[in-house]
């Protein structure tokens, strides 16, 4: 039997294309979860519906995982079952030593370039961090700089835009907004 598992990270995005390519498999099963996640619900199902002579069929190697040992330990759990691995769009099948040096090849190729994005992201962090951009939720405003706010929103011989006075403060010029709305409505 040819049992298919078809991912994708986020709920916004759909399994249309890999589903068009599993059709002609007996089961799929359907996960809408990262693949850096190690609890794939979907996946270990899929996995344990498998028997000996099955295949599980993706249509990438990345469906199945983001690292190499994950997927180490993903095939072995599918060939203690007796069943191989059929990657679709690699020409991946490991019931043959072919396939078998393929999987580790571009899994250890998946791996890199996930750990490539991840230290691009890193980098892009540090940059932005050094030019001042903070992350995060900002910081509580004190009762007191919030009255001061509101003061200096409602003083009429002040003639401070709303980014000056969030300077003033120490918070961000949305941040005047918010907490003047929020303290003229309570008022």
């Amino acid at each position: 039997m040819k049992i298919a598992y078809a991912r994708c990270s986020t709920q916004n995005q759909n399994l249309d294309a890999q589903l068009e390519q599993l059709k002609d498999c007996d089961k799929i099963f359907k996960e809408k979860l990262s693949g850096g996640k190690s609890d794939r619900p979907e996946l270990h199902s899929a996995i344990d519906y498998l028997r000996e002579g099955d295949s599980l069929v993706i249509t990438k190697l990345d469906r199945l995982a983001r690292s190499l040992t994950d997927l180490h330990k993903l095939v072995d759990m599918i060939e203690a079952k007796g069943a191989t691995l059929n990657v679709l769009n690699q020409a991946i099948d490991t019931s043959t030593s072919s396939g078998k040096l393929m999987f580790s090849m571009l899994g250890a190729f998946a791996e890199f370039e996930k750990d490539i994005i991840n230290e691009r992201v890193q980098e892009g962090l540090e940059r932005a961090r050094a030019k001042g951009v903070k992350f995060g939720k900002p910081r509580q405003i004190p009762d007191k700089d919030r009255k001061r706010i509101v003061e200096l929103v409602d003083d009429e011989n002040s003639n401070l835009t709303k980014q000056e006075i969030a300077d003033i403060i120490g918070c961000s010029r949305n941040q005047v907004y918010k907490i003047y709305r929020d303290e003229k409505a309570i008022a």
